[in-house]
């Protein structure tokens, strides 16, 4: 029994998404033992959050639920060093509209099948009103950071700018969450390389993030192709209607 499901998970993914999972798990295992040894919460999380992100390139809810769980892991690590802006958004935003995407999901899957959500494309009216939302997001909580005395507080605003508009394009469903999960990545490279002067530990961190950098390029490929194939084949579906 447990062998079958073994099998099944396997065959779930492709060679090569098995391989960049255990080359990020690998990776994250060594730079905690090399440089941490002692925040095994952080090696928690990040395995956790490396493992969401592979289901979550693959479109799967099952992802956004271990979301969930690392937004709140990482917002205890975020506090930890004072990164209060971290620790708000993903406490505060990332953890909530996680959820959200999480029933999003489940409620639009693609053609029944509930492990491919049904990616959306969004319109120019929508873009319009998610750049305004996140532009009023982004002024709010530079002056909440700003009097909760926060760590490197302009990066620590970006990354608040960059995961406001990852989690509402992922609670919409759209291809290109990946990207701007990619763009928050790269803020929070720099967030943890700044802290990495004062702990050297949050390198593993940063290598962490790194991984993560890697998986959601490869997750915004992957949705750009599902996004295609499920438009062809619903043109393809029309089509044999007529």
């Amino acid at each position: 029994m447990l062998v079958r499901k073994w099998k099944s998970i396997l065959s779930y993914f492709t060679k090569g998404e098995i391989m960049l999972w255990c080359i990020s798990v690998a990776l994250i295992i060594i730079s905690f033992f090399v440089f941490d040894r002692e925040n095994y919460l952080t090696l928690v999380a990040s395995l956790i959050g490396v493992t969401s992100l592979i289901f979550n390139a693959k479109g799967n809810p099952f992802g956004q639920f271990l979301m969930v769980i690392f937004s709140i892991l990482y917002g205890i690590i975020s506090f930890t060093f004072s990164y209060y802006g971290e620790m708000i958004t993903y406490l505060g935003m990332t953890a909530p509209m996680a959820v959200f995407a999480l029933i999003s999901w489940l409620k639009n899957p693609y053609n029944g099948n509930r492990a491919e959500v049904k990616v959306n494309r969004l319109k120019i009216k929508e873009i319009i009103f998610m750049t305004i939302l996140t532009l009023i997001v982004t002024f709010i909580f530079y002056y909440i950071l700003a009097a909760f005395h926060t760590s490197n507080l302009v990066p620590s605003t970006i990354s608040v700018t960059t995961s406001f508009i990852a989690v509402y394009l992922t609670f919409r469903r759209s291809a290109f969450y990946a990207a701007a999960y990619a763009a928050n990545d790269i803020v929070l490279i720099i967030l943890w390389v700044l802290a990495t002067f004062s702990d050297i530990s949050y390198l593993s961190v940063v290598i962490c993030f790194i991984v993560f950098l890697l998986n959601d390029i490869y997750g915004f490929i992957n949705w750009s192709k599902m996004q295609k194939r499920q438009e062809t084949n619903n043109i393809a579906q029309i089509n044999n209607e007529f």
